[in-house]
């Protein structure tokens, strides 16, 4: 982190226990200012008068010579030019270094922390919504990683609600179902909504259904037979869809699994007297913390998700020896998450548990939802934008063999769904739409991923290794230049807002604005005709640039195409 190294080494020179830098709008400003009101406050002086004080220290030091081309009084600011040559030294030279490992940093180093997203449900359909999740707990890990964590990517999978006795209901008394060629596990979300529907137009139903369930838990007799061999088409396909996003857990818990756990650890609060019995149900009475009051179990006798997120939270902590389990949630279950947290310290837990949450993804015409069937599925999102990224990739290379065209078109349509997804600060909203995705301009991973094509070309094209190599720092004096430099010397610290703010749309920005700069270069900047010497300080920079990029597309999850 070159600039976070200079700032502290401006801090030591000038004596300040607290320097408050900023990135000047403008490149005229310089490249780092030092704002001197709270340093003025201190020593009861005037900003301005501080600010020329201060660059006299500074244009004297010998600790700094060297650091910069200029320092500057402006007003009540103290403005730091950074000697091009020094810039283009260790920034160049930091890249060339760390490689993959470039942005990364150590703050997490000897903590263990596991990240539980993509919480899906058996039985039930992968949609749109569903790639906000597993897209942003994905990233969440990586950025952990990045950040010294030893990180445990883990799923945890509903397999055991009442929704499955919903879904099995409605399959057993329709028949057709088992003859239709779709893929049974995307089938069981058709029929999940069907079921809905069936039982909002006749509610005498939902005993049959309650049935199903008892009997499912009961771990007897055909419906659970059936649980069994349908809970399987759904792992299936849910496992199909994390290879085609790239997505990897270290491991995967089950609902089923820990549900007789859960059970009797609600026995326990109920006799501690932290859970009670209230009109045959039993429940957690939290109204004094302000959390209203948490069902645990129906008065019907059947569970409830707290019965198996209980004994979740506790075998997470004894099978991994964690620091932290994190939670990734959309923003309807943050009553809940704060419900289970104050439960599970009622009960004596301990060790931090943390909720991150997201806001919908809705489509242009509202609002998504399993079981009405409004909602654009996995499959058919994928399907969709793989046509298109299929067209698109035939109109720029007829010349390309079909197998070629058909693997940059699935890179392409992975990349477009997960970068909708992140591009979006979590607490805002995402309407998806399809054509706004796909376009090849703009705030888009088509943008990004042809910009680095466009970048990549230029080293192969011409011959050059991709390796970073040396060169004479003084010859990258072109404006462009200086902030090209200056951007990828920020990308570490970007790394660690978006770890410190769980916001990955901070990398998703950042790698815009860096593909947007290096496009203006491009145009603006002779590269190939320059003098030799130049040339060679000109592409080093280009594949300085690119290992920015990988390491970012890696960080969100997104291969990088080297043509396009």
């Amino acid at each position: 982190m070159i600039l976070e190294e200079i700032k502290s080494k401006i801090a030591a020179v000038l004596n300040l226990s607290k320097a408050d830098f900023s990135y000047p709008p403008k490149m005229e400003m310089g490249d780092l200012s030092l704002a001197c009101f709270e340093i003025a406050k201190n020593q009861a002086s005037s900003p301005v008068k501080v600010a020329e004080e201060l660059a006299q220290v500074a244009l004297t030091s010998e600790e700094l010579k060297g650091y910069f081309s200029l320092v500057e009084p402006k007003g009540p600011y103290l403005n730091f030019f950074i000697d091009p040559g020094f810039l283009a030294q260790h920034v160049l030279g930091e890249v060339g270094r760390l490689k993959g490992r470039y942005g990364s940093n150590d703050v997490g180093a000897g903590k263990k922390v596991m990240i539980e997203y993509s919480n899906g449900n058996t039985h039930k359909e992968y949609h749109v919504g569903h790639m906000r999740n597993i897209s942003y707990g994905d990233t969440i890990s990586r950025l952990m990683s990045a950040s010294g964590y030893d990180t445990i990517p883990v799923s945890y999978i509903n397999d055991f609600g009442i929704h499955v006795a919903k879904t099995i209901w409605f399959w057993i008394n329709n028949p057709e179902y088992q003859n239709r060629p779709e893929p049974k596990g995307y089938l069981l979300g058709q029929c999940y909504a069907e079921a809905s529907k069936s039982l909002a137009a006749d509610p005498s139903k939902k005993e049959e259904v309650v049935k199903i369930m008892k009997q499912i838990e009961s771990r007897l007799g055909d419906n659970y037979q059936t649980w069994k061999e349908t809970r399987l088409w759904s792992i299936n396909y849910f496992d199909k869809i994390y290879d085609e996003l790239g997505v990897r857990f270290k491991d995967t818990f089950y609902e089923s699994q820990v549900t007789d756990r859960g059970l009797q650890i609600v026995a326990d609060l109920k006799e501690r007297g932290i859970l009670k019995l209230s009109q045959g149900a039993i429940i957690a009475d939290l109204e004094k913390y302000g959390l209203g009051v948490l069902p645990i179990i129906r008065s019907d006798g059947t569970a409830l998700y707290p019965v198996a997120d209980l004994a979740l939270a506790g075998l997470k902590f004894e099978k991994y020896n964690l620091d932290e389990s994190v939670y990734v949630v959309d923003i309807r279950q943050a009553l809940y998450f704060k419900q289970l947290f104050k439960l599970l310290e009622l009960s004596g837990e301990t060790r931090k548990c943390l909720q991150l949450s997201y806001d919908f993804v809705t489509l242009p015409e509202g609002m998504m939802a399993s079981r009405t069937g409004n909602v654009i599925t996995y499959q058919e999102l994928r399907d969709k934008v793989y046509q298109k990224a299929v067209e698109e990739t035939v109109e720029r290379h007829k010349d390309w063999s079909k197998s070629k065209i058909a693997a940059v078109a699935k890179t392409l349509t992975i990349a477009t769904i997960k970068f909708e997804m992140l591009k979006v600060s979590p607490d805002k909203t995402i309407t998806f739409n399809i054509d706004e995705a796909l376009r090849f301009d703009g705030y888009t991973s088509c943008y990004l991923e042809y910009g680095y094509a466009r970048l990549s070309s230029i080293i192969r094209k011409n011959g050059f290794s991709f390796k970073l190599q040396k060169l004479d720092p003084s010859l990258l004096v072109e404006r462009k230049e200086r902030e090209l430099l200056i951007k990828i010397a920020k990308y570490p610290k970007i790394v660690w807002l978006a770890r410190q703010n769980y916001n990955p749309s901070e990398i998703t920005k950042y790698l815009f604005e860096l593909v947007q700069m290096s496009n203006d270069y491009y145009h603006g900047v002779n590269i190939l005709k320059a003098e030799p010497n130049v040339r060679l300080a000109r592409i080093t920079l280009i594949k300085a640039i690119i290992q920015v990029l990988d390491n970012g597309f890696a960080l969100l999850g997104i291969e990088a195409l080297k043509e396009m």
